[in-house]
């Protein structure tokens, strides 16, 4: 986890703050509002499915820790709490045995 007021989050956060100045600079005008949208919504899209997505754990522990932390800090973007909640406690069940088919051959 980066530590709050480290130079990351004080740069991500001035980063934010831009983000928000450009949303008050376009006003109530919806198409610059729209192309703000579309530009955070690929920027999301893009890092979800690059940096972030090659940077998860790759065993069942590290994911759920990784989980566990993402429920206690509000959740992962468009994915409700509940179902989150719900991911996490399949994480802690044991995996159902096999059922082997019956011997059909009476053997």
């Amino acid at each position: 986890m980066t530590a709050t007021g480290s130079p990351w989050v004080e740069r991500l956060e001035r980063w934010s703050r831009e983000g928000q100045q450009l949303a008050a600079e376009a006003g109530l005008d919806p198409q610059q509002l729209l192309l703000l949208l579309r530009s955070i919504e690929q920027l999301h899209r893009d890092l979800q499915d690059g940096p972030f997505r090659a940077s998860l754990p790759s065993d069942r522990r590290g994911l759920h820790d990784l989980l566990q932390s993402m429920e206690r800090s509000g959740g992962w973007p468009y994915i409700p709490r509940l179902q989150l909640k719900t991911f996490m406690e399949l994480l802690e069940e044991p995996p159902a045995s096999v059922a082997l088919p019956a011997d059909s051959t009476g053997g």
